[in-house]
């Protein structure tokens, strides 16, 4: 391949996973990059991304995309594909580079970058493509070409972002375009009906390609296969309005179609339960609940750590947040089961803003009270994901204590029981308590059992906050740590739950049927 043509890329570059890595890919994309200028050079632009260690400012680059020359409004094609790990904060930033200075009137603006975002489709599908062309030529008299394919997704706003090239098939009219695998999320974002728009130019050594024509289509137009729907005419739109007899500059064919399904999260619901327990009054500096006006409290930094990184887990962010071990008001009755914001019949919190907000006013109403029991809690988490098992929801319940349990035999046998339904345990142990009963409960030595009964499967993930506290008093580093460590097992408790029940992605979207031509169906 020559020089100028070293920015045809594909999806699936910059991609360092190591398979033993238990993470996720996630691939970020710069949607669209306008560069302005009072006067036109040569430009070759690229960029740069950088990441940013767990608890350190050091940027380090990660990558860059293809370098793009000759255009005032270069389109990246490569993707950065990144490590995406369930229980880390991840701290990105994006350098524009160009390898050439701008030219233009000393103290004006000559450059803007506009970075574009929408929503991801959980679909965690991939689609293999092969595609053919057939009389593929920028003029109309016979002449032989060097044509490449460049595939467009439509946006939200009506814009398009470039998200696939084919390689150049030199010096002729029929080419034979090798198949790509490309993510259903970069080519419609997971709406089938989505238009997708195909560009067809000649290659030239200079950079600057010539147009032969588009045409468009949709995911669902594609699902159907090689047929005769999968036949377009690519048509270049200024020759059509000057020529009348103009029908088209060539045709492009779909030589075939495969889905590549992989497993994915439907829905990811969480449900936190907040353990208040008996550390003293929270007036008094010794207790571990005191609330200071300059730092966070233990049990404050522990739900912070971790329920900033699992919120963004939940469809609607609304949290049922509960206490228990404490004596409520106006008569004093002791609960192990209490909604925080004093509203039994709707314990929701919007957000864990609204959880931290719920805690700090349960300090200032109820009364800490032992015994601390914590099967009620785990029996009711239960009781909702016992009704949910087809996959669409999965349960995690956060116990923040202080390491004291009255119900040990009882909570063992609930944790036995919960085993097999979809949801996870979190137990973050606060203080300077001996927590040797919280590891029991941990089961990743030796699983938990309860009457000769063994646990299905591992659900609960014990840590002491103590040892992730960083001793030069960073609490961002810490709760970092901490939430690092204690939502590490959640990922894979999550697939043990829907492989061993045989629950699988959801479906390919249905064959495309055109309008007006009736459907089929087998009985």
């Amino acid at each position: 391949m020559d020089k100028p043509f070293h920015n045809m890329a594909s999806i699936v570059d910059f991609d360092p996973l190591n398979p033993s890595v238990p993470a996720t890919k996630v691939e970020i994309t710069v949607k669209e990059l306008m560069i302005k200028t009072t006067v036109y050079v040569p430009l070759f632009t690229v960029c740069v991304l950088y990441t940013q260690a767990m608890g350190n400012r050091e940027w380090r680059e990660f990558g860059r995309t293809e370098v793009i020359d000759n255009t005032l409004n270069p389109d990246f094609v490569r993707k950065f594909i990144l490590d995406y790990f369930f229980e880390e904060r991840q701290n990105l930033r994006f350098d524009l580079r160009l390898e050439k200075p701008l030219g233009g009137i000393p103290g004006k603006k000559c450059g803007t970058i506009i970075v574009k975002a929408e929503e991801l489709n959980n679909c965690r599908e991939s689609v293999m493509m092969q595609f053919c062309g057939n009389k593929l030529d920028k003029k109309d008299f016979f002449g032989k070409s060097d044509p490449f394919l460049v595939f467009y997704r439509s946006n939200e706003d009506g814009t398009f972002t470039i998200c696939h090239k084919t390689e150049v098939v030199k010096n002729t009219l029929n080419p034979v375009w090798q198949a790509f695998k490309i993510p259903v999320r970069a080519l419609c974002n997971g709406d089938y009906d989505r238009t997708i728009k195909i560009e067809v130019y000649d290659w030239d050594r200079d950079g600057s390609h010539d147009f032969i024509g588009e045409f468009s289509t949709s995911y669902r137009e594609l699902s159907r296969g090689q047929s005769q729907f999968n036949v377009y005419e690519v048509v270049n739109p200024k020759k059509k309005g000057k020529k009348k007899k103009y029908l088209n500059s060539g045709t492009v064919t779909l030589l075939s179609f495969l889905e590549i399904s992989e497993f994915g999260l439907n829905l990811l619901v969480i449900l936190k339960i907040l353990s208040l327990s008996t550390t003293g009054n929270p007036a008094q500096p010794t207790s571990l609940h005191y609330m200071s006006p300059y730092q966070l409290n233990a049990y404050a930094m522990a739900l912070k750590a971790v329920g900033e990184i699992i919120q963004d887990y939940d469809s609607d962010k609304m949290f049922p947040a509960l206490g228990f071990g404490a004596k409520l008001p106006p008569d004093g009755r002791v609960s192990h089961e209490f909604a925080l914001n004093g509203n039994p019949q709707n314990p929701y919190c919007a957000g864990i803003d609204g959880v931290m907000e719920a805690y700090y006013q349960s300090l200032k109403s109820v009364q800490l009270y032992g015994p601390t029991n914590f099967s009620p809690v785990i029996n009711h988490v239960a009781r909702y994901a016992a009704s949910v098992k087809d996959g669409s929801q999965y349960f995690v319940l956060l116990i923040i204590t202080d390491g004291v349990i009255s119900d040990m035999a009882q909570t063992k046998e609930s944790i036995v029981n919960a085993s097999c339904l979809p949801m996870s345990i979190i137990i973050v142990g606060v203080g300077p308590a001996e927590f040797d009963a919280m590891v029991e409960l941990d089961g990743d030595e030796v699983r938990i059992s309860s009457r000769g009964r063994y646990a299905e499967r591992d659900i609960v993930q014990f840590v002491p906050f103590r040892d992730y506290i960083d001793r030069t008093g960073n609490h961002i580093l810490s709760m970092a740590r901490l939430a690092k460590d204690v939502l590490a097992e959640i990922p894979d408790q999550f697939l043990s739950y829907m492989r061993t029940r045989g629950i699988k992605p959801s479906p390919a979207p249905p064959p495309y049927t055109p309008p007006g031509q009736p459907i089929q169906t087998q009985i």
